[in-house]
């Protein structure tokens, strides 16, 4: 059987009506704060999240399957160029063969200011004991590639991202039989915060580039002296 690369619906992820309510929960923060006309969410599971907070007006959705606001591919976007003012992604880049080409894409529909919200799959974390067994390697979301946080920050950064929110969520390895009593959860949650199995993050499209260009001229340091050159030793004394 193929493996199904899109996700299936949060309802039948194991823990994937607590992670909904995870993101929905780190989400209202930011919704009142992301202003625009136009809200793109990428992928069934971005277009099910509760956006209703957002302040932007019009918001609709991109995927390859049915129920879509508008049906197409991730990294050929029907949109022209600048056209959106945010753009949500949830557990979508692990499952893109070229997830920096997605992120490019989505960089040329974004205007610039405006916000990106990344959601995806922690490897540092005990969602990734799926891969070890092969009963799970063909499921959902174990075929795809899950990417380290930092990575996907250091691609955010070359595209001029600025990062503007770094979360952990979901304390769950997503396999029933090893879901972990609660108690445990809240341990890990407070004790090994980094080890969520779901990481979020907010950035910001940049207007000018990060670190700006250092000016050619010349500086004279303050109390700077030019060294000694051979054969002189300071001032000559007057006879």
């Amino acid at each position: 059987m193929a493996p199904d690369l899109q996700g299936p619906a949060w309802e039948a992820i194991p823990g994937g009506l607590q992670l909904r309510n995870d993101l929905e929960q780190s989400l209202a923060y930011w919704w009142p704060r992301i202003f625009g006309y136009y809200l793109l969410q990428l992928g069934p599971l971005s277009a099910d999240l509760d956006s209703s907070k957002c302040a932007v007006q019009h918001q609709f959705s991109i995927f390859p399957q049915h129920g879509a606001s508008l049906q197409g591919e991730y990294t050929q976007l029907p949109l022209k160029s600048a056209s959106v003012d945010a753009v949500a992604m949830h557990l979508l880049l692990e499952f893109e063969q070229d997830p920096y080409r997605l992120l490019r894409e989505v960089d040329r529909v974004l205007v610039s200011g405006g916000y990106l919200i990344i959601s995806g799959i922690n490897p540092f974390s005990c969602a990734y004991m799926g891969k070890l067994f092969p009963k799970y390697q063909q499921q959902w979301p174990w075929t795809g590639s899950f990417f380290m946080p930092a990575r996907v920050r250091d691609w955010l950064g070359l595209l001029g991202y600025q990062l503007v929110h770094d979360e952990r969520l979901c304390y769950h390895s997503f396999m029933p039989e090893w879901d972990f009593p609660a108690l445990l959860r809240q341990w890990q949650y407070r004790w090994l915060p980094g080890t969520g199995a779901v990481y979020l993050l907010v950035a910001r499209k940049l207007e000018a580039p990060l670190t700006p260009v250092a000016n050619r001229q010349r500086k004279r340091v303050r109390g700077w002296q030019p060294a000694p050159t051979a054969g002189y030793s300071g001032r000559m004394k007057r006879e």
